[in-house]
């Protein structure tokens, strides 16, 4: 990688633009290019079901909003017109009016008496609608009007979760006729494993509970029509059969909705190990839903780095001595591990729910009895952590937050691929590890249901980063190396996570609740002893880790109280171990928290522009696809607007 590459584009309220490369591409074949091409064209034309899916509202707003940025004759060079490009700026990079993390709904920083201005002196010639005044009113009290629609996702277990969420999954349905409605599809299918409303919005019409399928025939047909016309011109530039039935499933599922072909797909892609060329395209995460039901659309488009995943497939190769010594109960445990396949990418393009926040790694299908029969493909996505690293070099998070300079120094020397390592072990084999008890299905959990499993794959991974067996297969240099991402996830569980937590909120999102879950409980229980210390020095606290083997010790503790937790589908015991150790924060801790961060003038998360590709011609004939790098967040998202917005 060219590491001249200016990664960071822009900053804005929390957020960090950054853009990532794409090596290797040049040196594709020309077919792999253009199906990397129709694949990427196929991942952009779902980014308007993702808007719905997140809030009914989205799609209205930010026409009116874009409408506005595009047209508005006002003077723009004013605090007023720059709070309003950062307002539209937060809503493009969470895909609505939800913060992507905390859940909460944006309040603009302008006012009503200015929204009016904006409205006033905008071109709305090209509005197309009959009832302009209705739709502004309608807007201005989603913007401004902090009770309604408050919240993307609810975990408050106390409550109906259903009613206190603003996504767009279920219409007038609370969260008990939700369950039982999917219970007695559940019992009706017997042993059919079908992912039920998985791809599908519930509603309540006339007194009846009915799903509207997301398909060609159905709901967000416009959007799904388009995806498949690519997926179709993928099929000609596919690299073996494997790969073409893979997108031939697809493409059925995508036309029918039926949740068993989307199964089929499922097997079939996992069974997919030769080509180079991989993608994910689908409703295929549920965190958006609190009842983990639902899936959010998504899609990321990749490659294979060949060198990186000699790596990978160390791990894929061992993963049945994993396994077979994770310190989990043998009830618990796969008698025999099937189908592990681990790579590393490079990601060519993001889209819907992958964009612009990314995730670092991957782990698919997500349906455990497909897992468990036929095993899981997992992913490191290495050009997205490098891009990560390269932007955070001098930034002064670790210097700041570090409980000593031998902490700085291993977290330099190592840092990089003890992370990658940590998501190496969490993807390839934390997902993929250990079994369900019979009957017992993921969506028991209820809301803890994300929080549990993504703290189970985290424990495994970090129970394993410190065994011997890690060092002698050559995936560590040596303990120092596993010591830096121990350092790494105390400070990030219980102090650097919290930057992203506004003052006197909770731990709502899924990762930071295991994150913080995982810190604080080995914390507490290894106080006795001080596995870790909390010292104050000169106002400032740090977290420090005296006792590593201690510490792995309380690791496999807890992995094997998960485990069972997830195996048994032992709800209360989830919410015991969540709502103790995963959501409060400690407030006077978080305040100095902030203020220390607060001085770095840093933003906590940060997501990317896509890189572009185009066709090359000579002639009639297409002899290239060409990639570029664009730098602008905002005419990046103008763009998609323009030429995908099909809903």
């Amino acid at each position: 990688m060219n590491n001249n590459f200016e990664y960071q584009t822009e900053q804005f309220a929390d957020i960090r633009i950054l853009r990532y490369q794409v090596p290797g591409f040049e040196g594709l074949t020309l077919n792999q290019k253009l199906l990397i091409y129709f694949l990427s064209e196929a991942a952009h034309c779902g980014r308007d079901i993702l808007w719905d899916q997140n809030c009914e509202c989205n799609l209205l707003v930010r026409k009116c909003l874009e409408n506005i940025y595009l047209s508005f004759k006002g003077e723009r060079d004013n605090a007023n017109f720059r709070d309003f490009e950062i307002y539209l700026k937060r809503i493009w990079f969470s895909n609505g009016i939800h913060h992507h993390y905390s859940m909460d709904k944006f309040i603009p920083r302008f006012s009503k008496v200015y929204f009016d201005e904006l409205i006033k002196l905008s071109d709305w010639s090209e509005w197309n609608c009959d009832n302009l005044n209705d739709q502004i009113t309608a807007i201005k009290e989603v913007l401004f009007d902090s009770s309604v629609l408050s919240k993307r996702v609810s975990l408050d277990a106390e409550n109906d979760l259903l009613e206190g969420s603003a996504n767009n999954y279920y219409q007038g349905v609370t969260q008990p006729e939700a369950e039982a409605f999917y219970k007695q599809k559940s019992e009706e299918a017997g042993d059919n494993r079908i992912s039920f409303g998985l791809n599908s919005t519930l509603v309540k019409r006339d007194g009846k509970i009915k799903e509207d399928i997301w398909s060609v025939e159905g709901k967000y047909a416009e959007a799904i029509i388009e995806i498949v016309k690519w997926l179709e011109k993928a099929l000609d530039y596919a690299e073996n059969d494997k790969q073409r039935f893979v997108i031939e499933k697809l493409i059925a599922f995508y036309r029918t909705g039926d949740l068993q072909m989307f199964d089929d797909y499922s097997i079939a892609w996992v069974k997919d190990l030769d080509s180079r060329i991989d993608f994910v395209n689908g409703f295929i995460e549920v965190y958006g839903d609190s009842l983990g039901i639902k899936g959010s659309w998504e899609s990321i488009v990749n490659f294979k780095d060949e060198e990186a995943t000699k790596r990978t497939q160390i791990i894929g190769e061992n993963a049945q001595w994993f396994e077979d010594h994770s310190p989990v109960d043998p009830q618990h445990k796969k008698e025999t591990v099937k189908g592990v396949s681990a790579k590393v990418i490079t990601v060519a393009m993001l889209g819907g729910d992958c964009h612009p926040a990314t995730p670092i790694g991957i782990n698919l299908p997500n349906a455990d009895w497909i897992r468990e029969e036929y095993g899981s493909k997992s992913v490191t996505i290495e050009n997205i952590t490098h891009a990560y690293h390269m932007s955070s070099l001098k930034s002064g998070m670790l210097e700041e937050f570090s409980g000593s300079q031998e902490e700085v120094k291993r977290a330099k020397e190592y840092g990089y691929v003890s992370g990658n390592l940590h998501t190496d072990l969490h993807e390839c084999l934390g997902h993929g590890s250990g079994k369900m008890m019979p009957g017992v299905v993921s969506e028991d959990l209820k809301s803890y249901a994300s929080t549990i499993e993504e703290t189970r794959a985290d424990l495994f991974a970090l129970y394993f980063m410190l065994d011997d067996k890690t060092i002698e297969l050559g995936l560590l240099p040596n303990k120092e190396a596993a010591y830096a991402e121990y350092d790494a996830y105390i400070r990030n569980g219980l102090v650097t996570q919290l930057v992203r937590v506004e003052s006197g909120k909770d731990i709502e999102e899924s990762h930071m609740r295991n994150r913080q879950l995982i810190a604080a409980w080995t914390f507490e229980k290894g106080k006795e002893n001080k596995t870790i210390e909390k010292c104050v020095v000169g106002g400032k606290t740090y977290f420090s880790i005296k006792d590593y083997k201690r510490l792995k010790e309380l690791f496999g503790q807890l992995l094997k109280e998960v485990q069972r937790i997830k195996s048994e589908g032992d709800y209360e015991a989830a919410m015991r171990l969540v709502e103790a150790y995963g959501v409060k924060i400690d407030t006077e801790l978080h305040e100095e928290i902030l203020e220390r961060y607060k001085l770095l003038g840093l933003a906590p998360y940060a997501g990317f522009i896509n890189p572009e590709y185009n066709l090359v011609r000579d002639g009639e004939s297409i002899v290239d696809v060409e990639i570029t790098y664009p730098n602008d967040f905002a005419d990046q998202m103008i763009k998609y607007s323009n030429e995908y917005a099909y809903l």
